[in-house]
């Protein structure tokens, strides 16, 4: 987490890994180590203007110190210390007799808690003149050129925004602030861009003493929030300690829950997940009204909103070390459920959206993704956050919910009546083609670009339709071997909650639908010739074998829909060097397929929720030692990930280089989901 921007717009992978706690929309990362200029600030913030990440600064609030007119210049520290610890952000320098300390914690949603500690290391006492400094990094142009304004305030400093509505760039309502407070009294003087906070008067500190200077950093985005804000800030700067112990005992239990059971040498990485998971956390804001994880802060289009199938893997990870967020994340999506009561898409009631952001359509959200859903692992999602603590009241309030999720899929995705669903496209303004109602039922698997989908090997759609002969969505002409494996597992996790909630009759009906939905998957998307799962032709009936061998045939091992024969086949091409046993194992698509992309998305590379799958299948049918082989070279062959480097979006199979964004979400979650088993 060490870097300093150069510029106000990142570039669309952030050069800077950073960190945020609480579910705050800025972030903060450390100086490098000799980039003297930075030193005695955190690097940032980092501000999210509503769905897109912007530095507000280089480093905006720089801490220097000087005595009789001297200044106390911190480049002449003798190997400063400059870390990311669970929690916090420190910096330490040894300079001139005195060790100045720097730590940044999140005391809320919206603000940073800072202290600075001054440790007189001599025998007399020392005055010092203590001020900070800091200047815009205005973005290169117009309407976000102008956006950021700079002023003093009693306490300290801030920055307002203008309003700007560029929709694929920067989102502000005129109301967002960034303000600065010191705990002690301050005087603050602006010049253009630059600001210069001091003390009202020297800070005296005894020999052998400690002095300590507290202040907040606080990003809200309407009046209400800042008003409600300032009460809680003006809390922080009279009791600081109070915060800094919550905030130390929370990560204590973070850390404790994500490394039990973890062996010595993967703690670490255990730790890392949880890093990665919290700094992408996003408090409710705008449409988003429940805290939820967002895919990455670090890729632009990954920062402002919530997807659904990463968030029932992301909530099955987080709930190893904290349910409650778990919790939160799931209601941040069944929030946007679709009810019969919708104005614009009553026929899918039940749905629950691709992908919600800070702003919907209405107020110019082009992020925000209605053209079709999401894999169902809500249900896995829900039972997998119970089992760590319990909360029945959870599964009463989600129970209906996701019962009507459940039959939203053969209500809209189920175009012969025949059991068996395929992914698909609503009937929605942007699906205005064949082409792109193919695309949406791309994204609806979450396989975007696989070759199984791909209209030049025979992917196309048909349109679905009630009894009354309206339109109620698109499929495509092909079931999908995965989404009827994950309906298996949904059937069976809702009968789980069913029973747990007294409704032995509903479990014993998904139980019995199950059971039936398996057997077709068995029947009908099962090759013996080719030993693996494949989706199956809507019209044939039969194995779409020439399109190759994928990862979502290992689906139905993790569901537990394949028979020990046919798991035993799958098992084989999973251990396959040839096939998706890689240097990274887990390939998208097999090695021996023709489609084979090492470094195309969904053609080839390793994503860690496919990776996942299949070890748990492993183990499911009793391959553990196969599953513990493959998990132990996956992590020690994924460039970086045993390291200090951030979690990948996913890793080149052949030579396990990092590819795509940085720091993500789901496969944070899964690695500590698997380690949990």
């Amino acid at each position: 987490m060490h870097g300093v921007p150069t510029a106000a717009k990142p570039a669309e992978v952030n050069e800077v890994n950073v960190f945020a706690d609480q579910g705050a929309w800025h972030a903060y990362a450390l100086p490098k180590v000799g980039d003297t200029a930075s030193y005695g600030g955190f690097s940032g913030p980092l501000y999210i203007a509503q769905e897109y990440p912007w530095w507000l600064s280089r480093t905006f609030s720089r801490i220097r110190l000087s005595e009789g007119g001297r200044p106390i210049d911190l480049a002449a520290a003798r190997r400063p210390v400059l870390t990311a610890l669970p929690g916090l952000l420190r910096q330490s320098y040894d300079v001139d007799g005195l060790r100045l300390t720097l730590e940044l914690r999140f005391a809320s949603a919206r603000s940073a808690l800072v202290r600075a500690y001054v440790e007189n290391r001599g025998r007399g006492r020392r005055s010092l003149d203590v001020s900070w400094t800091g200047e815009l990094l205005r973005p290169a142009t117009e309407p976000m050129k102008g956006a950021p304004s700079l002023a003093a305030t009693p306490r300290g400093v801030a920055v307002g925004f203008a309003k700007v509505r560029e929709q694929w760039d920067y989102l502000t309502d005129g109301t967002e602030r960034f303000e600065v407070a010191h705990a002690d009294p301050v005087r603050t003087t602006v010049k253009g861009d630059a600001y210069e906070t001091r003390t009202a008067r020297p800070v005296t500190v005894p020999a052998h003493g400690r002095a300590a200077l507290t202040w907040t950093e606080t990003y809200t985005f309407t009046e209400a929030e800042r008003r409600g804000e300032q009460r809680a800030v003006a809390g922080l700067l009279r009791s600081p300690e109070r915060a800094v112990a919550a905030g130390d005992a929370r990560w204590r239990g973070y850390v404790a829950g994500a490394t039990r059971g973890v062996p010595a040498d993967r703690r670490r990485l255990a730790v890392k997940s949880v890093e990665t998971l919290v700094t992408n956390w996003r408090s409710a804001a705008g449409m988003l009204k429940h805290d939820g994880v967002t895919p990455s802060i670090s890729y632009k289009w990954f920062t402002g909103g919530f997807w659904a199938w990463d968030t029932w893997k992301q909530a099955v990870g987080v709930s190893r070390f904290a349910p409650a967020l778990a919790r939160s994340q799931i209601r941040s999506m069944f929030d946007h459920q679709v009810t019969a009561a919708s104005a614009t898409r009553p026929q899918d009631a039940g749905m629950v959206p691709d992908a919600v952001f800070y702003n919907d359509p209405a107020r110019g959200g082009g992020n925000w993704n209605e053209r079709n859903s999401k894999p169902p692992l809500a249900a896995w999602a829900v039972w997998e956050t119970y089992r760590r603590d319990g909360d029945r009241a959870f599964l009463r309030e989600m129970y209906p919910k996701l019962a009507a999720y459940h039959a939203w899929w053969y209500a809209n995705r189920d175009h012969d009546h025949d059991g068996l669903a395929e992914y698909g496209a609503t009937v929605d303004p942007a699906n205005d083609s064949a082409e792109q109602r193919r695309l949406a039922a791309a994204w609806e698997s979450g396989m975007d670009n696989a070759p199984r989908f791909d209209a030049a090997l025979g992917a196309a759609m048909v349109e679905n339709r009630d009894r009354d002969g309206r339109l109620v969505g698109y499929s495509l002409d092909q079931e999908s071997v995965d989404l009827n494996a994950y309906l298996v597992a949904d059937k069976r996790y809702l009968a789980r909650i069913a029973a747990r909630l007294g409704d032995r009759k509903a479990a014993r009906r998904y139980e019995e639908q199950a059971g039936k939905l398996a057997a077709l998957v068995r029947e009908r998307m099962y090759d013996p010739s080719t030993a693996f799962f494949y989706d199956s032709g809507l019209a044939s009936g039969k194995p779409l074998t020439a399109r190759g061998r994928g990862i979502e045939g290992a689906i139905p091992l993790w569901a537990g829909v394949a028979s020990r024969p046919q798991a035993a086949a799958v098992r084989g091409r999973l251990v396959d060097p040839e096939e998706f046993a890689t240097k990274v194992p887990f390939a998208t698509v097999a090695k021996s397929s023709p489609y084979f992309r090492p470094t195309q998305y969904w053609r080839g590379p390793v994503w860690l929720d496919q990776a996942y799958f299949s070890l748990a299948g492993l183990r499911e049918y009793g391959y553990r030692r196969d599953a513990r082989t493959l998990a132990d070279r996956l992590r020690s062959s994924a460039s970086g990930l045993l390291g200090d480097r951030p979690i990948m979006e996913n890793y080149d199979p052949s030579t396990g280089a990092p590819l795509n964004s940085t720091n993500f979400s789901w496969s944070a979650a899964l690695l500590l989901a698997f380690d949990g088993r």
